[in-house]
């Protein structure tokens, strides 16, 4: 597969992937590899990796995290730079994050912030962090349940996406990542969607192209609007209610904690609705894209009361603007629009809509 330039960095495919990782090395010298991994990574692909990386005489130590959503945090961040300091880590230094997304962004704001700024490099190990996470430079932890309240937007190097790691996730893992390539379908291209929601007629060996194609599609956008002032925008379609939901199942003990794609394919119907009352979307599209979604994503229960809860949790998402929430809508399957204003009460029709889906 042929690499994909970004604005500042390179991803590599699969035979590629080590190739460019030792010839980075050997060319650039750091004076020590620092590698972030969580308790999964460290069991699961550490030793693959290992045996594949070429460090020869460079200092290498290997930091391990806690995994999960609920450890991304500037908690584990300062753990972190302690240890970097700790076994002497300077500007010079390379971090390399090995992982899935929360990894990569931990691990990427990290190096953003040791010493102002040391280069990392990404090796996303789930498929959420191969479409979405690691790609286009976001980096960050949460602050408590609010989801990437911290962070800075900074490419690292390159980005290795190696889908053998694809086969340490369990299903629902692999699940969550599928949320993110429905919503580059939805944003951008019906084609792609059509493809992802006929996987039937596909086998196993075309997983690397719609990968491929899904990071095409991240970095097109990424490298329009790098920082977010339009277009990067509508990468957060499903996101304004899906990031709330995820908050407050997280924060809820009574909840169970949803995996980021859950929230999201919750997050892209609701707001699927809410186009067809905002952006006219029509009926036609909303239960094609119903219907997709939930061929995939199992319902989540979401009681009545939950409602005004999640619908606070809304006014922190990042797209905000003078107090007011601001949501990415469907014009079409395929075609977004930005900045849109939705009342409470269209919100709330979205809510039963869902609830009412058999």
């Amino acid at each position: 597969m042929q690499s994909i330039k970004t604005k500042s960095a390179v991803v590599h495919f699969n035979s590629k992937v080590y190739i460019e990782l030792n010839s980075y090395i050997k060319y650039t010298n750091p004076s020590s590899i620092f590698i972030l991994v969580d308790t999964n990574t460290h069991d699961l692909c550490l030793p693959k990796f290992m045996a594949q990386l070429e460090n020869g005489d460079i200092q290498t130590e290997v930091m391990e995290m806690p995994e999960g959503e609920d450890h991304k945090t500037i908690d584990i961040c300062m753990g972190v730079w302690e240890a970097m300091s700790q076994y002497g880590a300077d500007r010079q230094s390379l971090l390399i994050n090995l992982g899935g997304g929360v990894v990569t962004d931990l691990g990427g704001f990290v190096a953003c912030t040791y010493m102002r700024g040391i280069n990392y490099i990404n090796v996303p190990t789930s498929l959420l962090a191969m479409v979405d996470a690691s790609v286009g430079g976001k980096t960050g932890v949460d602050l408590g349940p609010l989801k990437n309240q911290v962070g800075v937007i900074s490419e690292g190097e390159m980005v290795l996406i190696d889908t053998s790691y694809l086969d340490t996730l369990p299903q629902n893992q692999m699940v969550s990542g599928f949320a993110e390539m429905l919503k580059h379908g939805l944003i951008t291209d019906k084609n792609y969607w059509h493809t992802l929601t006929h996987l039937e007629n596909l086998d196993i060996s075309d997983l690397d192209q719609i990968i491929y194609d899904s990071v095409v599609i991240k970095n097109t956008i990424v490298s329009e609007d790098p920082t977010e002032k339009e277009l990067r925008k509508t990468l957060n379609f499903g996101h304004t209610i899906g990031h709330a939901i995820e908050s407050y199942f997280l924060e809820n003990d009574e909840k169970r904690t949803l995996l980021h794609g859950e929230a999201i394919a919750v997050g892209m119907i609701l707001e699927s609705f809410i186009s067809t009352k905002i952006c006219g979307l029509s009926t036609v599209a909303l239960s094609e894209i119903s219907e997709g979604i939930l061929k995939t994503f199992a319902k989540v229960e979401i009681d009545k009361k939950d409602h005004e809860h999640i619908i606070d949790f809304m006014k922190h998402d990042k797209k905000n603007s003078h107090g007011i929430v601001k949501f990415v809508l469907l014009e079409a399957i395929g075609k977004a629009k930005i900045n849109c204003e939705v009342s409470n009460e269209i919100i709330l029709e979205a809510f039963e809509y869902y609830k009412n889906l058999s």
